[in-house]
Formats: structure tokens, C-alpha cells, sequence
């Protein structure tokens, strides 16, 4: 007697009614950071994190074989636009992710429907989730089992940055700067705000989190990117969401930005203590940069092993030159800028720093500390529109004349 492949059993969610109580936003779409999949004895898991609640619709496609879902009113992160991840098993090739519409992200399964014995398409809350159960014909001989007792390892959520064709070493930290020896300008930014998610990062005495601060600063600065401009100007998130440092350079590189930016406000334990600061990749003795360093740092998921492949990545970076350049436009720029609101802000300079959002990044990058959410009179400002806008207009100010001390502008 011939087994028929059992038929996904597709869920009907009650979503309408939860998104129309909910308040309303700018953008309603949820913002989607990480997709993982693991190979098990005998099935295959496929996981879609969401956060919250959204409708999706599932389906498949016979010629070639696909499993497919889509998720209504969502946004990918750049880390997953367009990407594809292979599976070790013989009934599936690959996962692919992508923003099928503007306000829907598909995701596709390549699979040999022959050697499927049945698939479930399900969501699972707290957080809300995809779930995608992948049933093969024969169980016997799974390509990599797990041991028992243990759970599977997660997948890669990343893929390798992408190299570009010329990445010629800059010269010492004195002369001409091999970008300008080369004439090379400037298309593409990639702003970072800074935290995300459940890393609010600082938080001010009124409760004021770093997280939103810098998210609508960045929000600021890619409009006047774009629209004075007319550069590409890509966040690496657009929402409270959770992305992790390494991925934050991962996806400068994806696109291949020439300039990287990350967005901060400042803490300290003196209160009393106020400024702005920016700083670039290096290696520094000074305790002030140390402590701030390990509190941005703190998120990384980094250990001790890894520590000598992270000195080697900071020592050998090719970009202090122009990143320092970068860094200094931005520093005056926007204390300029904030001035002209907070008539006694402080100028603290420009510093080298061993943070991990700059690791790894194949463009200048910069770490940019607006203000200070210790200090009470900074945090006042942090919480006003004005402000905000005069730190993303000081921020754009010092990119621009970096572009023109390129001779492109």
C-alpha cells in the first residue's frame, strides 16, 4: 500500500484583532533579526524568531520542490536580506530568507518532496516564533546526529563578510592616507544604533534608555543622509530589536559600505560628568576608555579563546588612519552643533578604543557617545526632539566634511 505524504496542517491565527488595539506606530512592521536551523535524527527544525505576534501563510511549490512562509507585516534586518543557508541532509538543500513585499518576508525551503514523509508549519509564543518540523522518508541514517543527551548546536545566523576586490594596507599613522592616495569617495553609510532589544544599554536617572535614544538619532541621520545628500544610508536595525555586536560590521560589509557609524550615549559613574566623545579602533591604556569599552562590550559573545584572533583583527586594522580622520570631523561637528543647545557642553575628544561593534569592519568605523544619560542636565536634552535632531545634524555635518577632505564633495 502506497503512504501518503501527510499534508501541513496550517494554523489560523486571531492576529487581526491584536494589531488593531494595538497603539499605533510609524512603521508597523516587526523587524526580524535571526533565523536558525538545526538537523536532528529524524527531522529537520527550521526557526523563525519574531518577537511578536504577526499572521503568516504557508504553502508549497512542487516543481522545484519548496516549502514556503510568509510572515505579513515584517521587515528583514539587513543581516538577512537575500540570504541562503545550507542544511546537512539529504532531503533539503537550503534555507532562503528574503522581503518578498514591502510589508512580507518569505521564507523558503528547497526540498526533494520524494523523500519527505510529512512536514508542520506551527508557531510557538513567548517569544512568538515559526516553527518548520522537516520529516524525511528513511530515519536510519541522519547525516549528523546529535548526542544523546545533549542539545543540537545553533546554526550560524551569520554569513562571512563579504571580502571586497581591493583592501590595500594603509600607510603609518603620518602622511597620506590611501584612501585619498587612491581617490576613493564615499556612497554607502551604515549607521548603528547602538543596543537594542533587551539590551536597553544606559538608562538615565528619569528612566530615559540609551536604546531609544540612539535609535532615533540614527532614524535622523540616514534622512539627512538620503535626502540632503543622496547617499545610501542602511541602519543594522530600524526597531527595538536585538542585534549582536559581531553582526553589526558583518552587515557593513555585506553591503559594502565605505563608512561606519555607531550611535551611543554615554554613562559614567560620576554624574557629574558630562561630554562627547568618539572614538576609533585601537588598543588604549587609558582607564576611562577601558571602563566604557567593557560596559559597550559587555553583550559580545566572545570568550577568553578567542582573545589572541580579536588582538590580531585590532592590531592589523588597516582604517585607524581615516577611521581617527572620521573620528575627528564627527567630534567637532557635533559638539558645534549641541552647543548652540547646551552652551557648556564638553568637548572630550577623540580616543582609539577596543570596541567590538569596530571589530572587523573593512571601512572607517567610528563609536560616537552623543551625551551623557548620567548627567541630568545632558539627559534633559537627550529627551527633547531638538536635541536629538542637533546631534544627527552635527553627526551629518562631520561626514560631509569628511567627504569633501576626500576631495568628493
Amino acid at each position: 500500500m502506497k503512504t501518503e505524504r501527510k499534508r501541513p496542517l496550517f494554523p489560523v491565527l486571531a492576529c487581526l484583532s491584536v494589531l488593531l488595539a494595538a497603539a499605533p506606530q510609524d512603521d508597523p512592521r516587526v523587524e526580524i533579526v535571526n533565523l536558525r536551523r538545526f538537523t536532528h535524527t529524524n527531522f529537520t527544525r527550521i526557526v523563525l524568531d519574531i518577537g511578536k505576534l504577526r499572521e503568516y501563510i504557508p504553502g508549497e511549490l512542487q516543481a522545484p520542490g519548496r516549502i514556503y512562509v510568509d510572515v505579513l507585516q515584517a521587515k528583514l534586518n539587513p543581516i538577512l536580506q537575500g540570504q541562503s543557508y545550507p542544511v546537512e541532509a539529504e532531503y533539503i538543500s537550503q534555507v532562503r530568507i528574503s522581503q518578498k513585499t514591502s510589508s512580507t518576508v518569505r521564507v523558503v525551503v528547497d526540498v526533494e518532496f520524494p523523500r519527505i514523509l510529512s512536514y508542520r508549519v506551527y508557531h510557538l509564543f513567548d517569544p512568538f516564533r515559526l516553527v518548520i518540523d522537516i520529516y524525511p522518508r528513511e530515519t536510519n541514517a541522519p547525516p549528523s546526529p546529535t548526542p544523546p543527551g545533549k542539545a543540537p548546536p545553533p546554526a550560524d545566523k551569520t554569513q562571512p563578510p563579504v571580502k571586497r576586490e581591493v583592501t590595500p594596507q594603509d600607510p603609518s599613522l603620518v602622511g597620506t592616507s590611501m584612501a585619498r592616495q587612491l581617490g576613493l569617495g564615499v556612497r554607502t553609510v551604515v549607521i548603528d544604533p547602538g543596543h537594542g532589544g533587551v539590551d536597553p544599554g544606559a538608562s538615565g536617572k528619569s528612566g530615559l534608555q540609551e536604546k531609544t535614544v540612539n535609535l532615533d538619532i540614527a532614524l535622523a541621520l540616514r534622512k539627512l543622509l538620503k535626502e540632503k545628500a543622496g547617499l545610501d544610508a542602511i541602519l543594522t536595525r530600524e526597531s527595538d530589536v536585538d542585534v549582536p555586536l559581531e553582526n553589526r560590521t558583518v552587515i557593513a560589509n555585506q553591503k559594502r559600505a565605505d563608512l561606519f557609524v555607531s550611535i551611543h550615549s554615554n554613562a559614567h559613574r560620576d554624574r557629574k560628568r558630562g561630554g562627547v566623545e568618539t572614538f576609533f579602533l585601537n588598543i588604549s591604556p587609558d582607564p576611562s576608555v577601558i571602563a566604557l569599552a567593557a560596559s559597550e562590550n559587555a553583550t559580545s559573545s566572545k570568550r577568553i579563546g578567542d582573545m589572541k584572533t580579536v588582538l590580531q583583527k585590532i592590531v592589523q586594522n588597516s582604517k585607524i588612519l581615516e577611521s581617527r580622520d572620521l573620528a575627528e570631523l564627527i567630534q567637532k561637528n557635533l559638539v558645534k552643533a549641541l552647543s548652540s543647545d547646551l552652551p557648556a557642553i564638553k568637548n572630550l575628544g577623540v580616543k582609539g578604543g577596543p570596541f567590538w561593534v569596530l571589530i572587523g569592519g573593512e571601512m572607517p568605523s567610528v563609536l560616537v557617545e552623543v551625551s551623557h544619560l548620567s548627567n541630568a542636565k545632558e539627559e534633559a536634552k537627550l529627551k527633547t526632539k531638538k536635541y536629538r535632531e542637533l546631534a544627527a545634524q552635527g553627526i551629518y555635518n562631520g561626514i560631509m566634511e569628511y567627504i569633501r577632505s576626500l576631495g568628493k564633495g
